[in-house]
C-alpha cells in the first residue's frame, strides 16, 4: 500500500461531533459596546464563590463551542480585560446593565482611551407609549373636563 492510497482511506472527523454540547445558558443578546456584569464562580481551596467583573464589551467572537467575549473595565487606573467563554460552566449569569452606541464590531481603541474618552455613549432610551384618551388604568378616573362659562 503506497502513501496515497492509504491517505485515500483515512476519513476525517470533525471533534465537535464527538464532544457533547453543554447544555447552554439563556444569556441576555448583547453587543459590542454594551455595558454588562458577567458574575464568575471563583473556586479558591475548597471554597467557591461568585465574583461579579462588571465592564465594556470590547470583542464578540461567535462559531463553534470556543465562542467568547471579552469585557474591559478600568480598576484603579489599571485596564483589566477578561475573555469569556458563551459555554463556560462557570459563568453564573450575565446581566445586561445598559446599551452603547458604537459602529465597530472590536472596540480595540478603547484601550489607548483614558477617562471621560474611554466611555462609550448610551443609546437612545425607549419612550413610554402614550395613552389614547379612554385608555385609563382601572381605578383611575378620567381628568376632569372644564366648562367654559360665556
Amino acid at each position: 500500500m503506497n502513501r496515497d492510497e492509504f491517505y485515500g482511506k483515512v476519513t476525517t472527523m470533525d471533534l465537535s461531533s464527538l464532544i457533547p454540547m453543554p447544555t447552554s445558558k439563556k444569556l441576555p443578546s448583547f453587543r459590542p459596546g454594551d455595558t454588562i456584569k458577567v458574575s464568575v464562580r471563583i473556586r479558591e481551596g475548597d471554597k467557591e464563590r461568585i465574583q461579579a467583573f462588571q465592564g465594556v464589551v470590547i470583542k464578540i467572537q461567535r462559531g463553534s463551542q470556543a465562542a467568547n467575549f471579552t469585557v474591559r473595565r478600568v480598576s484603579y487606573s489599571v485596564g483589566v480585560e477578561r475573555t469569556f467563554l458563551f459555554h463556560s460552566p462557570f459563568i453564573e449569569k450575565v446581566e445586561a446593565i445598559r446599551q452603547g452606541a458604537v459602529r465597530r464590531a472590536k472596540l480595540y481603541y478603547l484601550r489607548s482611551l483614558s477617562g471621560k474618552a474611554a466611555r462609550v455613549k448610551e443609546k437612545g432610551r425607549i419612550v413610554e407609549a402614550v395613552q389614547a384618551p379612554g385608555d385609563e388604568a382601572p381605578g383611575e378616573e378620567p381628568p376632569a373636563e372644564e366648562a367654559s362659562s360665556s
